[in-house]
């Protein structure tokens, strides 16, 4: 599990390590003049390194030692809480027992093991196998501790470089840290996700045992299966990555646009993929449900016509939308950085061009012409767009993984699932059976028409197709 404010504390402190030194040589370089190099750091890591396979924020120096200090202090009290229960007593027996109660085993050696928690492997007498999710006891005292420091360096370096505008971390963090520390708001997230996508098959969230879990235990079904970035698993077990890119686009789809609920970490760690040995179909495993953002409907929709006036390459509506979620006059770069395309690419239509190397150079490359603007970007867009924007950024890492990026199955399930989600929220609005039957074809109707088109590019590009073609180009040479 890769919690949000883990995730923002390992941003801030290599965030402040980097602006602090750049800010040192850009001084004695331009004799003090002010600049915005923090921000090409967040900007680059963020949003446009998302095709890279090394994570600056993975070699960095603040970052390792932070994870050292920690792993250190957490291991510490683990020594000093054993010490108080000694190997043999009656303490100790008296807690084994107590285990051994609930389980006919448990593995004291975790699964996996994160910031806030460790998993342990066990088994009821009834024989079912279970993944027990144990919260480190000290893990709420450090965070607050950890969001004090935050505030302290982000407050100083603002303080010290007014253009520094990214206190928006510790806000989100602050709101979003108690929600991930509750694993029995965790537990209902995932109940809710489960019955909102039970339609997709290929979906399989764990099931929870309420009777064994609390705030700070979450006992939950044992599933096992391997990392979805890992495609040597994928191999061995013949899973095919267009399907699991598929599936995990309409899935996400329909969590975003239509329901307006998703979940907002969907890092490789917490989705794995699985051939089912009964049906032998494969399947999704969603897990760590802790970090959820929830969309009002004005977002949403507005969400929604945006996405949809991309795919058409729609400019005038996408100013118009880009400008309602708050982008204002930088709804270019909002459009760019929302897509991770070049400009010219949107104008193109991202649903037409394909993503080349020269694309993502040229982003990189000209990614520090817009620094000061990706700063008052960040600030301007509603917190609900903050938890989307990293939601997508890991979708297009797996995708870059996969090498399913940007394929045309994912713009057709954006445009079903928004037409489906404008339609439902016209037909909840109006109260006229001749309106809402009106809304109903027209949403079928457009729905069909995709369907059409979705057909026509898989015959063209099937050997059929290439059949096809080739009798119709040999007759009009008999002829």
């Amino acid at each position: 599990m890769q919690c949000s404010y883990r995730y923002l504390t390992g941003k801030c402190f290599s965030l402040l390590r980097t602006y602090i030194i750049a800010r040192t040589c850009v001084m004695a370089v331009r004799l003090l003049k002010v600049s915005s190099l923090a921000t090409t750091v967040f900007a680059a890591s963020g949003f446009y390194l998302y095709n890279s396979y090394v994570d600056p924020n993975d070699i960095s120096i603040v970052r390792f030692g932070r994870a050292a200090i920690t792993t250190a202090v957490i291991s510490y009290d683990y020594l000093t809480s054993l010490k108080t229960v000694p190997y043999g007593t009656e303490d100790y027996w008296a807690v084994k027992s107590k285990i051994a109660q609930l389980f006919v085993s448990f593995e004291e050696s975790p699964q996996g093991a994160a910031s806030l928690a460790q998993v342990h492997k066990a088994v009821l007498h009834d024989g079912r196998t279970v993944a027990v999710k144990v919260q480190h006891p000290k893990v709420q005292t450090q965070s607050s501790k950890d969001i004090l420091v935050i505030e302290f360096l982000l407050k100083t370096v603002t303080w010290l470089f007014p253009d520094f505008g990214f206190m928006w971390l510790v806000e989100e963090a602050k709101k979003n840290m108690p929600l991930e520390l509750d694993f029995l708001n965790e537990g209902r997230n995932a109940e809710r996700v489960a019955n909102m996508l039970k339609h997709f098959e290929f979906l399989k969230v764990p099931k929870i045992h309420w009777d064994l879990s609390t705030k700070r235990i979450l006992t939950m079904e044992f599933v096992e299966g391997g990392q979805v970035n890992d495609l040597e698993y994928m191999k061995e077990n013949c899973i095919d990555v267009n399907e699991i890119s598929r599936n995990l686009g309409k899935m996400y789809s329909e969590m975003i646009f239509v329901n307006g609920f998703v979940h907002c970490d969907p890092h490789p760690g917490n989705v794995l993929v699985k051939k089912c040995p009964k049906t032998n179909k494969t399947e999704i495993i969603l897990l760590d449900h802790g970090l959820y953002q929830v969309l009002n409907d004005r977002f949403r929709l507005d969400y929604c016509r945006l996405w949809q006036s991309l795919i058409k390459t729609d400019m005038k509506r996408v100013e118009k939308y880009s400008r309602r979620l708050g982008a204002g006059d930088l709804y270019p770069l909002f459009a760019c950085v929302l897509t991770a395309r070049s400009w010219t690419a949107v104008n193109s239509g991202i649903s037409q061009t394909t993503v080349t190397n020269k694309e993502d150079v040229e982003i990189r490359t000209n990614a520090a012409l817009y620094l000061p603007q990706i700063s008052e970007l960040l600030n301007k867009v509603p917190r609900e767009m903050l938890l989307l924007l990293k939601t997508n950024d890991l979708l297009r890492g797996i995708e870059t993984t996969l090498q399913t990026r940007a394929s045309a199955s994912s713009f057709f399930n954006m445009s079903r699932c928004c037409i489906r989600a404008i339609a439902k929220y016209q037909k909840k609005r109006s109260r006229s059976r001749y309106k809402k039957m009106q809304i109903y074809f027209s949403e079928a109707f457009t729905l069909w028409q995709i369907n059409l088109y979705e057909l026509l590019l898989w015959i063209r590009g099937s050997t059929l197709g290439n059949w096809i073609v080739s009798f119709l180009n040999h007759i009009h040479y008999v002829h």
